[in-house]
């Protein structure tokens, strides 16, 4: 049986020790998020996800979810009243704005509590999540009467909400998409057509579910400038705020999927559906964004989730599993064998995991404060830097972290030996359950395409000049003889970041296909440089409480150890995704489609 321990202390060190939460005091909402209080919160959030979300990961993947004939939807056994203590004592509303009844807590937090709930139970923690979106999309783009008609159900967690763009013969490119919304003489819209892969799209959680959908409105333009955004509640809500009759949308079948069991995945079907239009007619992208933004940083972390409960399970594994003798002598003389901990290749697996773990929570919390700074830092220079920061590296945070969770998932059930790959492990759970991540919210190749030729050119390059400003700060900063040892080939990772990125702005223009066969590529390394950014603050921050007498001093040992196996092993990777880069497009598009 799985177990799992919420890394709070490790948080802590991020946020008090590297980033230093007192310099960002002047944030409005920062004040309700002292060092005490967020302490006292992310402690509450560990007990959630301990002792009520990670007993029932495993069985919920076990029992997954029932549609009935009406087309209702019955979620695993416990579901139910975990969602009900979940919501019960505030958590749907952690981050939400105080004017519909949330904590107004900064986003960090929510980052924070994300990456707790989904390593104990990923498929129950997108019920709530996935509402989250919801939320910041009405708050910007929703109507006064629409918010004040939804948002305080949702923020409370008693109504819950979906995303829906996918169809049968479109993902991706969404101007194929098909789903009519009609309008009608008292200004709402009947919505008809067909939605899948719908996460949380039909449950027993919440009282009323409030679908926000893609459509298009006959006569509108064709393609993408035609998409309208419109709010479908599964059950129609009245003037007062009371529930009326059952609207026409239900669920058709839950997907038969390779993992996220205990999540109702559903297909629906839109009958003439009363829905709302959503910001301006044509333009539904603009708030689906919103929510799409948000759900990258979101599926992100949950890279880092799977990454970091599989990393806890086969550490103990190591610890305990008795097999063959250390290559320098036996380490358990009085044992029949050494347990495997002591064989440098599972030490290797081990750290690769402990590494990209460590350094991702570091970003993750790092980049949430970064969101908190684009949306209410008083000044507006600052906001913009925020804002473009963040925009340049949410594609980064969800490929990269996605892709890396899934291998260290696999590495971790690789520890476990045959063991990994017997279900009452829990190791293959983790493993199909991290796969997902790389697919939706728009697939990694998506992320790397949308880093290389959306996030880089805009503005002029703006945001890549200044987060190469911030990097050339990073290593100004920390260049003393007592940080060579990181600086060092961190500095040269840079310059490969920014000899890649030159190698784009000179051969991408004149062959676009350059700039897709090298995208993944560019996009793992910049991974590498942010991840190598956050474990330059660490192994500084470690270095100045050890020379100021810490009570902790192995902590922060053990910290600058890891932090010298990244440097010395890992962020070298930056070399061999340039010169993929480089290479080109010609032998990845040399053969004719035919030879495939």
């Amino acid at each position: 049986m799985p177990t799992y321990r919420a890394p709070v202390e490790d948080m802590l060190y991020v946020l008090n020790d590297v980033i230093s939460l007192d310099n960002y005091s002047h944030l409005p909402g920062f004040d309700e998020a002292s060092p005490d209080i967020v302490k006292a919160i992310l402690e509450e959030g560990a007990k959630l996800a301990e002792g009520v979300l990670q007993p029932l990961n495993q069985s919920g993947d076990e029992e997954g979810c029932t549609r009935h004939e009406d087309g209702s939807v019955t979620t695993p056994k416990g579901f139910k009243e975990a969602y009900k203590q979940y919501t019960d004592n505030g958590w749907q509303g952690l981050t939400s704005p105080v004017e519909y009844g949330g904590q107004g807590l900064p986003y960090f937090m929510g980052a924070a509590l994300e990456e707790m709930c989904v390593s104990a139970n990923h498929a129950f923690k997108m019920y709530p999540g996935l509402t989250n979106g919801v939320i910041a999309s009405l708050s910007v783009a929703g109507s006064d009467e629409q918010k004040e008609k939804y948002l305080h159900n949702l923020v409370a967690g008693k109504w819950s909400g979906t995303m829906e763009l996918t169809e049968p013969h479109c993902g991706t490119d969404l101007g194929q998409i098909r789903t009519k919304a009609e309008p009608q003489d008292d200004g709402s819209y009947k919505v008809s057509g067909t939605k899948i892969f719908i996460s949380a799209g039909e449950h027993d959680l919440s009282e009323n579910i409030i679908h926000m959908v893609l459509a298009k409105v006959p006569g509108g333009p064709e393609g993408i400038k035609g998409i309208s955004l419109f709010l479908v509640p599964k059950f129609n809500v009245n003037d007062d705020g009371s529930l009326g009759e059952r609207n026409g949308v239900v669920c058709g079948s839950i997907e038969e999927k390779m993992g996220i069991h205990g999540n109702a995945t559903c297909l629906l079907n839109y009958d003439g559906a009363r829905g709302y239009l959503v910001g301006e007619l044509h333009r539904g992208m603009k708030p689906m964004f919103i929510m799409m933004n948000a759900a990258r940083l979101g599926v992100g972390i949950q890279g880092l989730s799977h990454s970091e409960v599989s990393y806890q399970n086969a550490v103990a594994y190591a610890t305990d599993r008795l097999q063959g003798r250390s290559l320098t002598g036996p380490k358990n003389p009085d044992g029949v064998a050494d347990p495997i901990i002591v064989h440098p290749d599972v030490r290797r697996m081990l750290m690769d995991i402990r590494c990209f773990n460590q350094g991702a929570r570091a970003l993750a919390l790092w980049g949430g404060i970064k969101v908190d700074e684009a949306r209410k830092c008083p000044d507006e220079a600052a906001r913009e830097l925020a804002d473009d920061i963040v925009g340049l590296l949410t594609p980064v945070i969800k490929g990269v972290f996605t892709d890396k969770g899934y291998e260290n998932a696999t590495k971790a059930q690789q520890v476990f030996g045959g063991h990994g790959y017997i279900k009452e492990w829990g190791m293959e759970q983790f493993v199909r359950d991290a796969r997902i991540a790389m697919i939706y919210e728009g697939t990694n190749g998506i992320q790397a395409l949308d880093l290389v030729g959306r996030k880089l050119p805009a503005n002029g390059g703006r945001a890549i000049r200044a987060y190469f400003d911030m990097l050339d700060g990073v290593i100004a900063e920390h260049g003393g003889d007592d940080m060579a040892e990181f600086v060092t080939p961190f500095k040269a990772a840079v310059e490969d970041l920014k000899a890649a990125t030159m190698w784009l702005m000179q051969n991408a223009m004149a062959n676009p296909d350059n700039a897709g066969a090298g995208s993944v590529a560019y996009m793992h390394l910049m991974g590498l440089v942010a991840l190598g950014h956050m474990w330059v603050l660490m192994a500084s921050a470690s270095q100045r409480a050890i020379a100021n007498g810490t009570e902790n001093a192995a902590f922060h040992e053990n910290k600058i150890t890891t932090a010298r196996y990244f440097f010395q092993r890992i962020l070298g990777e930056t070399a061999s995704h340039r010169r993929q880069l480089e290479a080109g497009s010609d032998a990845v598009m040399a053969l004719p489609a035919e030879a495939f």
